[in-house]
């Protein structure tokens, strides 16, 4: 296992990516990497500073202005911008509903991309996203994309929402679910998809469990 740097693990939105990731992370001793995080921290960042989010150009003017630094903490990666760390302000509506179209601006993805690459200077990472495999790391031999049924990625957001105290009904969840994987598998920049020699993985019936033991058998037996 020393030879292992990163493991990418790909999928659309509420596939299990976090959950699954977290649990990889923790059993082999690894950095967890949301990198979903960082493009809602640029989408957070825009909208504190009253940025109008369809505007690239001030979008990326925010972003690159912001001073951001990154470490681990509680072994994951973490950042903050501007002395701040927003931890539950990247779940709010308005962020959620911004991200998409601020994660497919081409200056937002070079700006992520190369800031999750640095990220491998803190040790081996379990990174988590929608292009580690295809873009951010694709020389890695530990990729994975993980999918589910539309309806049943749809239940588990609409559980998580119902758990945070969002009240949202499972059919605006669903349509909000089909326009994210709409924005992100059509963007012209590094659209989400199946990276080449990727492990693909149907979650729709299995357990949360059985799918981390999926990904670390895989990776044990090829290291």
């Amino acid at each position: 296992m020393e030879t292992v740097k990163t493991i990418a693990i790909d999928g659309p939105s509420a596939s299990g990516k976090s959950t699954v990731s977290k649990g990889v992370a923790a059993e082999l001793g690894f950095i967890y990497v949301d990198s979903g995080a960082l493009y809602r921290g640029v989408t957070w960042n825009a909208i504190r500073q009253g940025v109008d989010t369809k505007n690239a150009a001030a979008v990326v003017d925010s972003m690159l202005n912001a001073e951001w630094e990154f470490f681990v903490k509680d072994g994951a990666a973490t950042f903050s911008v501007g002395g701040d760390i927003p931890v539950q302000e990247l779940r709010e509506k308005d962020v959620r509903e911004a991200v998409a179209g601020v994660a497919a601006m081409p200056g937002v993805r070079k700006f992520v991309v190369e800031n999750l690459q640095a990220l491998e200077n803190f040790g081996s990472l379990v990174m988590e996203g929608r292009d580690i495999g295809t873009v951010v790391f694709p020389g890695s031999p530990y990729k994975f994309y993980l999918d589910a049924d539309p309806e049943e990625r749809a239940m588990r957001r609409y559980r998580e929402l119902v758990e945070a105290g969002e009240d949202e009904k499972a059919h605006e969840v669903m349509e909000s679910l089909k326009k994210r994987d709409q924005i992100d598998s059509t963007r012209k920049t590094d659209p989400l998809k199946v990276a080449e020699g990727a492990h693909v993985i149907d979650s729709t019936s299995m357990g949360i469990e059985e799918v981390i033991q999926t990904i670390i058998e895989t990776v044990q037996g090829a290291a």
